[in-house]
Formats: structure tokens, C-alpha cells, sequence
């Protein structure tokens, strides 16, 4: 996984500073959010594996399939990926000039798992805490996970904050067992 991350990011780079002189980079996210979507999907990924298929016919297929939603430097970004057989890449180069992005805004994502459904002020008072800390202006994402049993387990970037009751239940069993 570290080496397709290793990969994309130079596309990721390039794709970023070229949107970020642009004043471009929502543009450019829709973009490339775009272009992973198409890649993963089964028979786009079939079709760009196929060894016989020259690299202009790979950019081509996956040209097409956009339709005209693609800027000229789209399809440029495309053609150069196809030339280096990286168009499976795309889907990794999303993520990293999403992260770049989040990172030029002072903002980033926190995924909430939590038991039940939190409400607005919960949200709210999790944002505010976590961008004290982070000194980041903080998007919470809420995801139910009936099997933490209560708490939640909330996770930004690197930092993975566990207060779940199945988290004290898993710590505590590793304390009485040692």
C-alpha cells in the first residue's frame, strides 16, 4: 500500500500546486474525485489492465467515459498517467491532494463512530474540542458502529481517541490478563 502511495504523490503534488496557483482546488477535487470513482469501477479497472491496450487507448477509454467534464489539463493529467501506466493511481491521488488541500485550508476530518446517532450540539462540542487541539478548523463525519456498545471512538488523521465502552472492556481484559 506505501508503495502506491509513494506513487501518487507526485501527481498529487504537481495536480495540487497547478490548482493552487489557479485558485482552482474545489474544481480540481470534483476532478479527481471523478476520476477515482470511474477507476474503481470493475469494468473501467478491467479495461485500463488490459496489457494488449496501448497507453493512448487506455487515456482514451477513460476520456470518454468523463464526457466533456473534463478540463483540457484533465485530460492532459490522464494521458500522462497513462504514459507511465498509473491511471490505477487515481484513486491514491484523490486522497493525497484531498489531504494537501485539507492542510492549505487549516481544516481536517474527524470520523465519529459512535453507538447511536449524535446530535447537532454533540457534534458541535466534538468539533470545538478537537480543533483546540488540533488548532484546525474541524468537519466532523458521524458513522453508527452498533458494536463499540456505547462511547465512540473518533479518529482525525493520525490521532485516534477511543471512548468507547468496547474500548475500556478490551483495555480492562488486558490488564487482568497480565
Amino acid at each position: 500500500m506505501s508503495e502506491l502511495s509513494t506513487a501518487a504523490r507526485p501527481y498529487a503534488k504537481a495536480v495540487f500546486e497547478m490548482a493552487h496557483a489557479e485558485n482552482d482546488l474545489s474544481g480540481w477535487s470534483e476532478t479527481l474525485s471523478l476520476l477515482a470513482a470511474i477507476v474503481s469501477n470493475d469494468t473501467v479497472k478491467q479495461a485500463l489492465e488490459v496489457p494488449e491496450s496501448s497507453s493512448q487507448n487506455k487515456a482514451d477509454v477513460l476520456v470518454s467515459v468523463c464526457g466533456d467534464k473534463l478540463s483540457d489539463k484533465a485530460k492532459n493529467l490522464i494521458r500522462l498517467m497513462a504514459d507511465n501506466d498509473r491511471l490505477l493511481l487515481l484513486g491514491d491521488v484523490e486522497k493525497q491532494f484531498e489531504s494537501l488541500k485539507a492542510e492549505s485550508e487549516g481544516t481536517v476530518e474527524a470520523i465519529v463512530r459512535s453507538a447511536m446517532s449524535l446530535d447537532d450540539s454533540q457534534q458541535n462540542r466534538i468539533a470545538e474540542a478537537l480543533g483546540k487541539r488540533l488548532n484546525r478548523k474541524v468537519n466532523v463525519v458521524c458513522v453508527i458502529d452498533e458494536t463499540l456498545l456505547g462511547g465512540a471512538i473518533i479518529q482525525a488523521n493520525d490521532l485516534v481517541i477511543d471512548g468507547s465502552i468496547k474500548g475500556r472492556l478490551d483495555k480492562l481484559s488486558q490488564v487482568l490478563t497480565h
